[in-house]
């Protein structure tokens, strides 16, 4: 079997020289930008956005990282266009608020429709069988992946194989979360997603991270590092014990390997670069707890609810913006105003609550963070 290879390459800053000759040198390691894509192909650069936001916030893919991925493609040859599909509003303007849109237009790289897509079948799925596609990776002969390194209350770690979850256009991405409640078939569906789209190559900008409460509300975390791959698996799995996770912890991890979509184990994994001991970050918050399933059965989603984690609302940060209830797929609301009073911060009906985090990571206060039971820290301590 042939090992993935995973590149590590050091970059302390977000200097657009130094990161084009990091990305350079971590594509070189990789096989080569001219053995990845070929000369006229149609390539989308796929950054994780989320929410636009001031880029120096950490929640989205840095734009001097782009800008260089953008212009290694360019140079070789291919047709380069990008988007996004954030969970809410059209895809531009979160595209301008966190800087990509003004380094695309400097470059000529054109925006692709990611409001839109198209159904297409995917018979080799594990768990789903047909997507909606964004138009604009559908109209590409290839997608070249920029994830963030961030924390993940649902997922662990938001990386490479999370990130095309924004390949599915807008609120179609919380239906996903009504008929997917366990957190496994969620990150099998993510799997399925990649085997469908097989981007070309993935680039995760962990030169800041983002631990504690993300992907949207954390501390930002110098890593100083950059990961290149064409295993999104392998990637994330590197990632994870950069930062001191156990990569079976990630949920995508297993369904990963399972589809052929890459490998986890670091046995199959080489890495290439710097040492993974020299960005080794021993005390990165991140839950290090496995999730747990969600179950139909009554009396243990009666015990579940009890016991494990669920989405928490401090009221101090509360600005009762009610992005939290707007956000929340589940019909009737997990989160909603009790008794519609405006005045209080809305509060969460946890026996409907399905532990999507879709409040936690749309909170622009940072307001809501996942918290432990009285009852689960009592019994199932680690």
């Amino acid at each position: 079997m042939n090992r993935s290879r995973v590149a590590l390459v050091r970059c302390e800053n977000y200097d657009p020289d130094a990161i084009y000759q990091a990305a350079v040198k971590g594509l070189d390691l990789i096989g080569g930008i001219s053995n990845l894509v070929r000369s006229g192909e149609r390539i989308v650069l796929k950054p994780n956005v989320l929410y636009g936001t001031n880029p120096e916030k950490g929640i989205s893919t840095h734009p001097a990282v782009f800008r260089a991925v953008g212009k290694i493609l360019q140079e070789s040859g291919a047709r380069v266009s990008y988007g996004d599909s954030p969970s809410f509003a059209g895809a531009e303007g979160h595209l301008r608020r966190c800087g990509l849109k003004q380094v695309a237009d400097e470059m000529g790289i054109e925006l692709a429709d990611f409001d839109k897509g198209r159904t297409v079948s995917h018979k080799d799925g594990l768990l789903i069988k047909s997507f909606v596609l964004a138009n604009g990776v559908l109209d590409s002969d290839g997608v070249v992946n920029l994830p963030k390194l961030k924390t993940h209350p649902l997922t662990r770690l938001t990386g490479a194989v999370k990130n095309q979850f924004g390949c599915i256009p807008g609120l179609l991405k919380s239906q996903y979360h009504v008929k997917l409640p366990d957190p496994y078939d969620f990150a099998t569906m993510l799997v399925d997603l990649n085997t469908l789209v097989r981007p070309r190559f993935c680039v995760m900008d962990g030169i800041v991270a983002m631990e504690g409460n993300g992907p949207r509300s954390g501390r930002l975390r110098k890593l100083d590092v950059l990961l290149f791959s064409t295993d999104p698996v392998a990637l994330d799995a590197t990632a994870c014990r950069i930062i001191n996770l156990d990569p079976e912890i990630a949920t995508t991890s297993k369904p990963g390997e399972k589809a052929g979509l890459g490998t986890y184990h670091s046995e199959n994994i080489e890495l290439v670069g710097e040492g993974l001991e020299s960005f080794f970050c021993r005390d990165f918050d991140v839950i290090r707890t496995p999730q747990e399933h969600c179950t139909q059965n009554r009396i243990m989603a009666f015990v579940k609810n009890r016991v494990c984690e669920r989405p928490v609302i401090a009221k101090a940060k509360c600005t009762g913006c009610g992005m939290c209830v707007k956000m929340c797929p589940v019909d009737p609301k997990a989160v909603d105003w009790r008794k519609g009073d405006r005045e209080k911060p809305p509060v969460h009906d946890y026996d409907r609550c399905i532990r999507c985090y879709c409040c936690q990571e749309s909170c622009p206060e940072g307001a809501i963070s996942a918290r432990g039971t009285v009852l689960g820290r009592t019994f199932f301590r680690h």
